[in-house]
């Protein structure tokens, strides 16, 4: 293998205090030599005079050349390991280089040299690297197990260009899957995953050498898969292709790594990875284990894939991964979300009846009964929690309580839901801020707000205090109620008790301080929102430019504009039309044109609020031509058609100028163009009818309104009972109201 690239190391004599900090993973240091063993008369001589003579006299000494000789490599390896220390170790070593014993003697014996020397000075990487070293220059061979002696110490010293150094120095043959194993784990030590990787392209080649072994798996997902991993983030292409690979060598990872590869897969949205790399694993007979199912189970249920967890569910059975509660829990959930409530009974009758071998818990008995409040089903949900009771000894719990109340108090059955409030405590079930904001909620969305106070207060004198969703619900109760000294007020409390108000509470008191006129407090809101790090949202912004133009305030209105402006948020249509109404509202026609032009430019589609504010503005102003203008406009060039109320703006004012003639006409353009007419249409045009005298013409729009079911008002009946009175015909006006055509008849 060629040598890796490195970037530059910190320096080697920092290294021996860098290994002595490595108290969490304590170094594996060579066990001291086991006792002797061999039998071998020659062995024990050779041994017993190293261990009596002194080493400088080793060499003129006249039969220990004749005993060295006669002893094989391993016992040479044995011979050093059992000399005192690592000085005479060293000694005996340059005593066989120069007697010329064989090179495989010689790197076994240096072996035994290193491992003296790790044990007698475990914080000194300097003297082993500068043994190493001195083995080079004098070309000893290193064998292969003294090779991965110095690479796994040197890794665990951080010392990883003299890892690789030792690496790098083992022939190409000698090189096998412990040693790769040892630098893979010193890469992923320091990091170097693209290292790491290439060493890995070697090991899984088919055709390769020194293919993986399982510490190779385990020395891999235990340093990809760890939460402080220090190195660059691997992808999950790179984890998927590794499973691969391994697999293609007959590895797997361990059950422990292989969840959490199919967890990481499952949160980062990658079905599909996580159903070929489990199946890859469940086909080549590995251990699979429910855990890993379940993760994926929950994956799919996200995603709605309920054929894909239908069949993993099968699958799972035939291979005998049995499922858990756990899975029974994740199908249950899924169906419930999904609102197959009937599918998620079936599955809870099954495990009751004892079909599956799993029997149901508690919380699987709540998610069920939580399904069925939640599509309107409350009173199945309040009968399986007596079944629940009954026949499985389970008590009702804090959940299942919420559920059922939430259940009743969405359909506007609040007493329901205080019934179940003191059946909860009757039972001792502990109530929490979960039980109060349900109950509170549904006391607010129907009208109830003054009850939910007074539940507010009772319950926080019991010690249940509320938290920013209790505040939320209230302040927005009040603020729609247009009682916003009461919201006001427990805005302020709120934050006193530290509850820190979210982005609906500011949006729901500035816009009821808005509706109220109180712009000067929805500014103060405005201002204590953005101290607390939030921002306005377009809506905000358009109703604070709305308040501000109805007190007449443009030049506050244009310091919203300016600040929404450099907040990123861009003007949308309700904004260009609240500032053209505004415009419209002080006949300042050539501001609201300009107004209408800058909104086209910015690409907003006029609507037809915008088209009607001018007409209504040009009527107001006396100027019908320019308002016909616009009606023709949007009728031949705009995608905007005129609805009912611009056509009942202008057949209003055209009545009231006694151009009643244009006014019928523009009531056969609603015809033509489809847009059906409504009760104020025929009261304005029977206003211009009546000024006209026009009898008939205006019995014929009576049979009008018969025929499109447009029921009169009171408007209708009190114009028509004037006029029809003061002519005699009562009687058209009586046919009139019980639904009969009149304009054929005589009388």
């Amino acid at each position: 293998m060629r040598r890796l690239p490195l970037k530059p190391l910190k320096p080697l004599h920092s290294a021996a205090a860098t290994l002595r900090h490595l108290s969490v993973e304590p170094q594996r240091l060579p066990s001291p030599p086991p006792p002797l063993s061999d039998d071998s008369s020659h062995f024990s001589q050779t041994l017993s005079l190293l261990q009596s003579t002194d080493r400088s006299s080793w060499s003129t000494h006249p039969t220990l050349p004749t005993l060295l000789s006669s002893l094989t490599p391993p016992s040479i390896l044995k011979l050093t390991r059992h000399l005192p220390n690592y000085k005479n170790a060293l000694h005996f070593f340059n005593h066989l280089k120069t007697t010329s014993h064989p090179s495989h003697s010689l790197a076994l014996a240096f072996q035994a040299v290193l491992e003296q020397a790790m044990r007698e000075n475990p914080d000194s990487p300097e003297k082993l690297y500068e043994l190493f070293v001195l083995s080079k220059d004098q070309n000893t061979p290193v064998s292969i197990n003294a090779a991965i002696l110095l690479i796994k110490y040197f890794s665990r010293a951080n010392l990883l260009k003299e890892m690789v150094s030792v690496f790098d120095s083992v022939d190409a043959e000698s090189k096998n899957t412990h040693m790769l194993n040892a630098v893979l784990a010193g890469l992923l030590k320091w990091g170097r995953v693209d290292d790491a990787l290439k060493v890995l392209d070697e090991m899984l080649d088919p055709d390769g050498k020194n293919p993986p072994n399982s510490n190779t798996v385990d020395t891999v997902f235990s340093s990809f898969l760890k939460r402080n991993w220090s190195g660059r983030r691997v992808t999950d292409e790179e984890i998927f292709k590794l499973v691969s690979g391994f697999g293609e060598h007959g590895l797997s990872p361990s059950g422990f790594w292989f969840n959490q590869i199919i967890t990481r897969f499952c949160r980062n949205g990658e079905s599909d990875k996580a159903w070929g790399v489990l199946h890859e694993m469940m086909n080549s007979g590995s251990d699979v284990h429910v855990t890993s199912c379940n993760a994926l189970l929950t994956r799919l249920g996200k995603e709605r894939d309920f054929v894909r967890m239908s069949l993993l569910m099968k699958e799972m059975m035939e291979k005998g991964i049995e499922p858990n509660v756990v899975t029974y829990g994740i199908l249950i959930k899924n169906l419930c979300r999904l609102r197959r409530i009937d599918q998620a009974l079936e599955v809870l009758e099954k495990m009751k009846d004892g079909e599956v071998g799993v029997k149901p818990d508690i919380v699987l008995y709540n998610t069920v009964i939580n399904g069925l409040c939640k599509v309107g089903r409350q009173e199945e949900g309040l009968q399986l929690m007596e079944r629940m009771r009954l026949e499985r000894k389970y008590n009702p719990n804090t959940t299942t309580y919420n559920s059922l109340i939430d259940g009743f108090c969405k359909v506007g059955e609040i007493d329901r839901g205080l019934e179940l409030f003191e059946q909860m405590n009757k039972e001792g079930v502990d109530l929490n801020v979960i039980t109060l904001n349900t109950l509170l909620d549904g006391m607010c969305k129907h009208g109830r707000v003054s009850s939910a106070m007074e539940f507010y207060r009772s319950m926080k004198e019991k010690g249940i205090r509320g938290n920013a969703i209790t505040y939320t619900i209230l302040i927005t109760a009040f603020c729609n109620a247009n009682n916003i000294e009461k919201a006001m007020k427990l805005f302020e409390e709120m934050r006193e008790n530290g509850c820190s108000p979210d982005v609906i509470v500011y949006y729901g008191l500035i816009s009821g301080l808005t509706l109220a006129g109180r712009m000067d407090d929805a500014s103060s809101i405005v201002s204590k929102m953005k101290e607390a790090g939030f921002c306005l949202d377009i809506v905000s912004y358009n109703t604070l430019i709305g308040g501000f133009c109805r007190k007449n305030k443009l030049d506050k209105a244009s310091e919203i504009i300016k600040d929404m402006e450099e907040s990123g948020v861009k003007p949308d249509r309700v904004t260009y039309n609240t500032l053209l109404s505004f415009f419209c509202s002080k006949g300042d026609f050539a501001q609201a044109h300009r107004v209408l032009k800058k909104m086209i430019d910015d690409g907003i589609t006029p609507s037809v609020v915008t088209y009607g504010a001018l007409i209504q503005a040009y009527c107001v102003t006396d100027n019908l031509d320019a308002a016909m203008k616009i009606l023709r406009d949007m009728n031949s060039s705009s995608k905007i058609s005129a609805n009912t109320v611009i056509f009942n703006m202008l057949i209003d004012f055209l009545c009231k100028k006694d151009q009643v003639e244009d006014a019928i006409s523009l009531m056969d353009d609603m015809k033509e163009r489809k847009v059906r007419p409504n009760t104020t249409t025929f009261n304005a045009l029977f206003k211009g009818l009546e000024r006209r005298h026009w009898f008939e013409k205006a019995l014929e729009y009576m049979d009008q309104m018969t025929e499109q079911a447009c029921n009169p008002n009171y408007i209708t009946i009190e114009i028509l009972t004037e006029w029809l009175s003061a002519i005699g015909q009562t009687e058209k006006l009586r046919k009139f109201v019980q639904g009969y055509k009149v304009s054929a008849s005589t009388t």
